[in-house]
């Protein structure tokens, strides 16, 4: 009941206020999406089944049929319904994330979440709990599987709780798969590739020869639907004359150093329509973002084969007095080391966090990719001949 209050306030709030020509360009289903139609048949299920319960109580010795019912809507609707929701779920929670930016979206906001009926909850609250409703469903059924005392009526109850328990695992997979697209999106905006001879003045291009060494551009390497992201965050990179704040992504096959830069424009000004902030990245990234920043490349992407990763001890590093300091190496094919990061973290668990996250990474890549190469030695020889 609490909850279909919640809704109402919000939802009939807004499409009063949109009546009156406010807040006009909030698109309802992009918030809510089909919330309204959820809640309705949640209700009906509710009411459906304590109308049969009340007729079991009331006309004793007859049997109880509750399976129809469960399956009516375990198996049509109800199911349906809630993963129609919970694929809209990130989107949702990405679009609100703009829109509180503004004044009168927030105004709106406060006065709805400062009202009795929603006992101080807040707009994410609602959002989210029909995806934790979803996963009560299979204890529902399981409280009932053992109150049942007819076999057939338990055998019928444990199929379909079967059923729903796959139906949220198939659901999660597409959620995390779009979450993760999301997440990539943002960090396809956030991470800025400079050009190589932008990079290291080693290289001279002539100008009529970078349009087509742009076209190859380094920035499609996030845009494989399969890439995940493992751990990210800000560290202090020591070069030779100074410390620079840098911004490190370990990716589940390569790990990308970056250096924050700040634009003048900061995020919430006149452009705040046209930026938003990924709910699913990381708080340290989510503040870069929101200060106007962006992550641009400070050099090639290590991979994860070619990566060595050392600690180093307190007392080796004495020109910048670092503290919880660790290093990386970047070695090429042949062994031969191409680049040395000497990084220090701000406490030492969180360096000991950063090395733990880089070696269990290093070791899953090198076992995977050692399955490859023994799926394809195991495969039958092409021949050599033409």
């Amino acid at each position: 009941h609490g909850f279909v209050l919640f809704l109402k306030i919000f939802m009939n709030t807004l499409k009063y206020l949109q009546s009156n020509e406010f807040l006009l360009d909030v698109d309802l289903w992009r918030l809510f999406a089909n919330l309204e139609e959820l809640n309705k048949i949640s209700l009906i299920f509710v009411k459906n089944f304590f109308e049969t319960m009340k007729e079991h109580v009331s006309e004793s010795g007859s049997p109880m049929n509750s399976i129809s019912i469960l399956k009516k809507f375990f198996q049509g609707d109800l199911c349906q319904t809630h993963q129609i929701y919970c694929l809209n779920y990130t989107s949702a929670v990405f679009y609100l994330e703009k829109l509180r930016q503004r004044e009168d979206f927030g105004i709106y906001l406060k006065w709805c979440e400062q009202k009795e009926q929603c006992r101080r909850l807040h707009l994410p609250e609602l959002l989210v709990a029909p995806l934790h409703r979803l996963t009560r469903y299979p204890l529902l059924l399981n409280n009932i599987w053992k109150r049942s005392t007819d076999k057939t009526e338990k055998d019928s109850i444990q199929s379909l709780k079967e059923k729903v328990e796959k139906s949220i695992w198939d659901l999660e997979g597409k959620v995390k798969w779009l979450d993760n697209f999301q997440k990539f999106r943002q960090l396809h905006e956030v991470i800025i590739w400079p050009q190589v001879w932008d990079r290291d003045k080693r290289f001279f291009v002539p100008e009529s020869l970078k349009q087509s060494l742009r076209e190859n551009s380094s920035e499609n390497i996030l845009s494989s639907a399969s890439r995940r992201l493992l751990h990210d965050g800000r560290l202090t990179l020591a070069e030779s004359t100074r410390l620079l704040d840098v911004y490190l992504f370990l990716f589940d096959d390569f790990l990308l150093i970056t250096k924050i830069k700040r634009n003048k424009k900061k995020y919430g000004g006149s452009d705040t329509g046209l930026t938003l902030v990924c709910p699913s990245l990381a708080p340290e990234l989510q503040s870069v973002v929101r200060e106007g920043g962006f992550c641009q490349v400070l050099d090639q992407p290590i991979p994860l084969d070619r990566l060595i990763l050392k600690n180093v001890d307190p007392i080796h590093v004495t020109v910048f007095t670092l503290r919880n300091a660790f290093l990386i190496q970047h070695e090429n094919r042949y062994r031969q080391c191409i680049a040395v990061f000497l990084l220090q973290a701000q406490t030492e668990s969180a360096k000991k966090t950063w090395m733990s996250q880089i070696e269990r990474a290093v070791s899953n890549y090198m076992k995977q990719h050692e399955t490859k190469r023994s799926t394809l030695l195991c495969s039958p020889a092409e021949s050599s001949e033409i």
